[in-house]
């Protein structure tokens, strides 16, 4: 608690009071270093409001008061805007604003954020294009550079393979890994058929399992260079709300890979960086990961193999891990500030 408040305080700006950005204000409340100072979002901000309040135990202690989201904590800014460059950030005195919508992924948009007086904007969404860095923690923490001003803290997706990725193959050398995301349904699926822009998306979200694309093959090399042009990447949005699952299938280049070679090395990752990596040793399904902060929860008896070099591995992960590493990574650049580096 002493290292905690010996913290330089962290002045935040939110652009999106989504799923994603509900989980960051929650999880900033019991951070005494955090303050969320701003949010934009296109919403009624009563409406807001009453959203968050449904996701408490104590929804009383939330409330809107003229133009701000009152907490036991601090009062938050409310703007009614869907355009990044639509906020005086400057005007609140914020450190960096979280992208938290989704949407904005290209450089340009991101800029706005910068146009409009924030110090740095950092995206929860893989990009489009090239961006100052990608920043995972457990992986790549210690490349920040305080001239980084776009960045991204990848995806809740991303970050769990990346955790996974690579305490296994520190094991052993790895020909081709396979990455299949079944994956919660995202609120931007009709509920209902509705047509938009893609076939299967179309299709209702609450009655079927669709196939997906994911991003996440193209910036994993980013992080972990020796899987480049091994990685494949598939999604499969499934009928549930939250709990996401990770099936991951690794040809190893050396036949005496064992199962329980690949299970340790994620264990000892685990003991490493507990709040990033958990392992569960029980048959546990997907309501089991919800309410889990790390960044992702290991399925141990989920290992098998398969021929000789074939190794498929489990893991579970949630919005809520991933909304816990965007504050994470925030505080690693406040932190770099203060430092003076």
């Amino acid at each position: 608690m002493d290292q905690v408040r010996s913290r330089p305080t962290i002045k935040l700006g939110l652009m999106g009071f989504g799923q994603i950005g509900r989980m960051i204000y929650q999880l900033a409340q019991h951070q005494p270093d955090i303050e969320i100072t701003a949010i934009a979002d296109i919403g009624e901000p009563h409406i807001l409001c009453y959203l968050l309040q449904a996701e408490l135990d104590d929804p009383g202690s939330f409330r809107i008061e003229g133009n701000y989201l009152v907490s036991p904590r601090y009062r938050s800014r409310m703007l009614r805007t869907d355009s990044p460059g639509e906020v005086p950030w400057d005007t609140f005195g914020v450190d960096l604003v979280i992208e938290a919508t989704g949407q904005f992924r290209d450089r340009a948009s991101l800029e706005a954020h910068l146009h409009a007086g924030s110090p740095r904007v950092l995206a929860r969404t893989l990009p489009t294009e090239l961006i100052d860095r990608i920043i995972v923690p457990g992986i790549n923490e210690s490349s920040i550079n305080p001239h980084d001003r776009i960045i991204s803290a990848g995806s809740a997706t991303f970050g769990a393979a990346a955790l996974l990725l690579q305490a296994v193959t520190e094991v052993a050398p790895v020909d081709s890994v396979s990455i299949t995301s079944i994956h919660s349904y995202s609120s931007d699926q009709p509920v209902q058929d509705y047509a938009g822009s893609d076939y299967r998306r179309s299709r209702s979200a609450a009655e079927n399992i669709i196939p997906n694309t994911h991003e996440a093959g193209n910036w994993l090399p980013n992080l972990l260079p020796h899987l480049e042009g091994r990685v494949t990447t598939s999604a499969l949005n499934v009928p549930i709300q939250r709990g996401s699952l990770l099936d991951i299938s690794l040809a190893f280049s050396d036949d005496s890979i064992t199962v329980e070679a690949v299970n340790d090395a994620i264990r000892s990752a685990a003991c490493s960086r507990p709040e990033l990596v958990q392992v569960s040793e029980d048959p546990i399904v997907s309501s089991d990961v919800i309410g889990q902060s790390c960044t992702v929860l290991f399925d141990a008896p989920g290992t098998i193999k398969a021929g000789s070099r074939m190794i498929k591995l489990l893991g579970w992960y949630e919005n809520l891990g991933h909304a816990a590493r965007l504050l994470d990574v925030a505080r690693l650049y406040t932190e770099l500030e203060a430092a003076g580096v």
